[in-house]
């Protein structure tokens, strides 16, 4: 029997994921203000091809321009690009979209999934994890805000490889636990 999660079992998952691996780990040192807040919105698609993908991407910077109450947004593809290079596909078709509706500059795209590894990185290398979530998603996020925030962070260029240290220092197999125990 092939049982499909719900929406709210999966936003449920998601914020685990974000409270215990994100905002522990410190991987955003921005993420825990935005939770408290409760100004990040969860758009759950089940079922998903690359343009009704990308579509909903565009719904979501449309709701984005009306709702200056959210800050993020993270659209979850709990059933659809398991596979990473497919994943990826979607990404250039995404950035596209960016582009081509006058969006760049107003919104960035970071990107997570369960087999992300860096390129030239090996799969195994535990720094992978720190873009590794429990389901394959899109962050949106406000380029007006990122600019803001890294104003006032000393030396925010030093945030992704402080992150890579930690989950290296950890190592891949305790990274794994704590992602996986938020499903």
């Amino acid at each position: 029997m092939n049982m499909q999660p719900d929406k709210q079992k999966v936003i449920e998952q998601t914020l685990n994921w974000i409270r215990e691996v994100v905002i522990k780990c410190n991987f955003c040192p921005f993420a825990a203000k935005e939770v408290k807040r409760n100004s990040i919105h969860y758009e759950v698609i089940m079922q998903a091809d690359r343009n009704a993908a990308v579509e909903a991407f565009l719904r979501e910077c449309k709701r984005l321009d009306a709702d200056a109450a959210i800050e993020t947004t993270l659209l979850i593809f709990p059933q659809s690009f398991g596979g990473f290079k497919e994943y990826l596909e979607l990404v250039k078709f995404v950035e596209r979209a960016v582009r081509k509706n006058g969006y760049e500059g107003v919104y960035q795209v970071a990107t997570f999934h369960p087999d992300y590894f860096f390129a030239g990185a090996p799969m195994d290398d535990a720094a992978n994890f720190t873009n590794r979530s429990i389901y394959p998603m899109l962050h949106i996020l406000r380029e007006s805000s990122i600019e803001a925030v890294l104003e006032k962070y000393a030396e925010p260029e030093r945030i992704p490889e402080a992150n890579m240290r930690f989950a290296r220092e950890h190592g891949a197999a305790y990274m794994k636990m704590l992602r996986d125990s938020c499903l």
